[in-house]
């Protein structure tokens, strides 16, 4: 059974504005982002993904763990970083539309912080906000049926991919199947969904602007509850990724420096180049700036220079 939407011009609009942000992020080869930057923005993306949950450290305190230094906090909070840590490191490890991957993450992402890490509850569920109970899940014994009908929701082709992830993460809250870290594993699945198309998407850090609107979010998904689909929740999302997106496309002042596209394209798992096949990479830079740039990499040893003129050849060290 297809968990009930309605693809409104608002959602419309918005994935095209979602697509056509993800070609301009690809054109200016930030899905090569630097190796420092994709670190920072997975920094942050942990950080806010428990910040939400409550977890009290800090982004320094986070980068200390990530490089093996010692940090004083709550042994809770320590645990539920290093556990995320080592989800984001397997992320390409799990196949978003397994529900046997979904539980071993869940078992990762929890273990040492509740007993039945990769197993859905055995009791019931609600979210509680003061003296008031907000959301009350479906019963337990109704969760198994639930999670097997949204997975094969997810492998129905006829959808959009970023529609499909933002309906998974709505409905996954929704059923709420664990007894603890639904909503971590809600913004992580919709990330292992989204970067199955949009690889980029791995290194966008859109949990952050989540965090920063964690009202809104909260409210999105109440709303959604009492309209009985995900149709509001839906935009919410997309209008999220949109101004990720956004922030994404802002880091970068300016073009590629040469240094810059040289390491882009040794990564491309090129082992021999000529300056042309360089230029058919970059497509909009001159002779002039692609002979600049294999010099620099043969000045820095990077490449190694053979033949002459118009044999002349390139071989990585």
């Amino acid at each position: 059974m297809k968990p009930p939407y309605t693809i409104t011009e608002n959602i419309l609009q918005l994935v095209a504005a979602v697509s056509e942000k993800i070609g301009a992020v690809n054109a200016s080869f930030l899905t090569k982002q630097a190796p420092s930057l994709r670190k920072r923005n997975r920094i942050r993306t942990i950080h806010a993904s428990l910040a939400i949950e409550g977890n009290t450290l800090s982004i320094d305190q986070i980068t200390a763990i990530i490089d093996n230094k010692k940090v004083l906090g709550p042994a809770k909070d320590i645990r539920e970083v290093t556990n995320a840590i080592k989800v984001y490191d397997q992320l390409n490890k799990f196949n978003p539309f397994s529900e046997v991957s979904f539980l071993l993450a869940h078992q990762t992402l929890m273990k040492g912080l509740i007993s039945n890490a990769g197993q859905y509850r055995k009791s019931g569920a609600g979210i509680v906000k003061g003296a008031a109970i907000t959301h009350l899940a479906p019963g337990a014994s109704n969760v198994p049926h639930l999670m097997k009908n949204l997975f094969r929701y997810l492998k129905k082709k006829e959808e959009l991919l970023l529609i499909k992830s933002c309906v998974f993460h709505y409905e996954m809250e929704f059923i709420h199947p664990f007894a603890d870290g639904n909503g971590r594993m809600g913004r992580l699945w919709q990330t292992l969904l989204l970067i199955q198309q949009y690889p980029v998407l791995e290194f966008l850090p859109f949990e952050t602007l989540i965090s920063r609107n964690q009202k809104k979010y909260y409210q999105a998904l109440s709303i959604s509850d009492k309209q009985g689909q995900s149709t509001y929740f839906i935009g919410f999302m997309l209008k999220i990724l949109s101004d990720s997106l956004d922030e994404l496309l802002t880091e970068r002042s300016g073009p590629l420096t040469g240094p810059e596209r040289v390491h882009i394209f040794l990564e491309s798992g090129v082992k021999e180049f000529t300056r042309k096949d360089y230029m058919n990479y970059f497509k909009m830079i001159s002779p002039a700036t692609a002979s600049r740039d294999v010099l620099w990499a043969v000045s820095n040893k990077l490449v190694k220079k053979t033949g002459d003129r118009n044999k002349t050849k390139y071989r990585i060290k």
